[in-house]
């Protein structure tokens, strides 16, 4: 008996693509709704968490509609706020009503890889070998799952180190531009000045908590190019990596014994927030992702009254390639169901590549920008800031350039419980009942029984 956990929303996906698979072939979609006749409008219907705030919709659907005469794209917004949980229980909706469907955006692996395995997703690799390119030298996320490609990406948020300058330059500290974890140790010891209520912690990790913010339990193994997480590709468990125990060992280090960090505890009682404590300087650098782009130069509600400076994520050893590091993206898919797979695909080809460019409002995945047009973009996204000269920009065009994503995992659908397991077995560690070979014991242990339990 298969005992995964699937959700009820996902359920009544499930039974909706049962309906949905009764559909005729490809040949017989395309004449469905006439949209592939001469003198016809075919409309593509796009489904997306993203608001207009955020992706500059209008601007960029009227450029492709103006290059695309008959293609008419109509935007299905599925959460004023963004809020992609709200979204996705939206979109499972509107598959279970029977809903046409064209094209349709995801947030995370988990999201798109779910939908994949419900069937609600096409495969476009024909298309992409037709047009004779490789999605890993095309783009820096690889989208493949299982062997083959169901999306290809969008914006590309890789996680960096924000760095208030003022606290660098004053501790005779260069702006880094290739370092590993013991070089972000040593600079967080000397950044660390004061002592109580005025302290100032060299830095600030936000989690792991209530099972979510894991990335910051597994830091030494997130900047790998294969398998950066708890469980691998193959489904059996990472916990045995050298590098689990290092995340681990890292965290110890600069709480415990350097005090660089800013206690967990702290995190918990105080409710902390990583914006407010690297804004209000209590913590010179963290950790985080590039989604602060569009905070880093300060807001209305959190201003700025330093320079910033961004350094790469680090690497474990000298010798590694720099570059590596969690990265968020979006997954632009065609819709199983979709009746204009052809001009669906056209569309998220041009929307992750010259379509991310007139948007002008996210760093693109796409590796073919040029230097000048990511200034440009970095330029626009800066400028609805508060005071965006005292951001180095210099540096954030560096790092955002040679960021690299690790190949993709497809999540599993009990993630959240292994999460849970970690998050509650680190924090034994952390508040000092168990120590280090302990806590990665008892973590293996307790994850290869829930892998056990998941299993057919």
């Amino acid at each position: 008996m298969n005992k995964k956990k699937v959700s009820a929303g996902v359920l009544t996906s499930v039974m909706a693509l049962g309906v949905l698979a009764g559909c005729g072939g490809a040949s017989d979609q395309k004449n469905a709704q006439g949209g592939d006749t001469a003198g016809k409008t075919t409309e593509l219907r796009f489904y997306t968490y993203g608001t207009e705030g955020n992706y500059n919709w209008k601007k960029t659907i009227a450029a492709y509609e103006e290059k695309n005469p008959g293609i008419k794209i109509n935007l299905i917004g599925l959460s004023e706020k963004g809020d992609t949980q709200e979204a996705m229980k939206k979109l499972d909706l509107a598959a279970a009503s029977g809903e046409d469907m064209d094209v349709l955006m995801f947030s995370d692996p988990a999201a798109y890889a779910q939908r994949v395995a419900l069937g609600m997703v096409a495969p476009i690799d024909d298309y992409i070998t037709k047009d004779g390119f490789k999605v890993n030298e095309e783009y820096k996320v690889d989208t493949k799952l299982n062997g083959k490609y169901y999306a290809l990406p969008g914006k590309f948020n890789p996680w960096y180190v924000l760095l208030n300058k003022n606290m660098l330059d004053a501790a005779g500290l260069k702006v880094p531009t290739d370092w590993t974890w013991d070089d972000f140790m040593d600079y967080a010891k000397k950044m660390t000045q004061g002592e109580g209520a005025n302290k100032v912690y060299g830095t600030y990790f936000h989690g792991p908590q209530n099972g979510g913010w894991v990335e910051y339990a597994k830091l030494a193994l997130e900047n790998q190019p294969d398998n950066p997480d708890f469980i691998k590709a193959d489904g059996t468990s990472n916990l045995d990596s050298p590098l689990y125990k290092k995340s681990l060992e890292i965290r110890m280090k600069m709480e415990k014994d350097d005090k660089s960090a800013t206690p967990y505890t702290d995190m918990l009682s105080q409710k902390l927030n990583y914006r407010t404590q690297f804004f209000n300087q209590k913590a010179a650098m963290i950790a985080t992702g590039s989604w602060m782009n569009t905070e880093i130069g300060g807001t209305d509600q959190v201003p700025l009254n330093f320079n910033v400076a961004v350094a790469p994520f680090p690497k474990n050893n000298p010798g590694d390639q720099v570059g590596y590091a969690p990265v968020a993206t979006d997954y632009i898919s065609v819709a199983a169901a979709s009746k204009h797979k052809d001009e669906s695909y056209k569309f998220i080809r041009w929307l992750t590549t010259d379509g991310q460019l007139v948007q002008e409002k996210n760093v693109p995945s796409w590796s073919k920008v040029k230097q000048e047009d990511l200034g440009k973009i970095i330029d626009n996204i800066l400028s609805t800031a508060k005071s965006p000269e005292k951001v180095d920009k210099a540096s954030l065009v560096s790092v955002l350039s040679n960021s690299k994503a690790a190949a993709m995992v497809p999540p599993v659908s009990y993630q959240a419980e292994v999460n849970k397991t970690i998050n509650e077995e680190f924090e034994k560690m952390i508040l000092g009942k168990q120590d280090i070979d302990t806590t990665v014991k008892a973590s293996q242990d307790r994850v290869n029984s829930i892998i056990a339990s998941n299993k057919k």
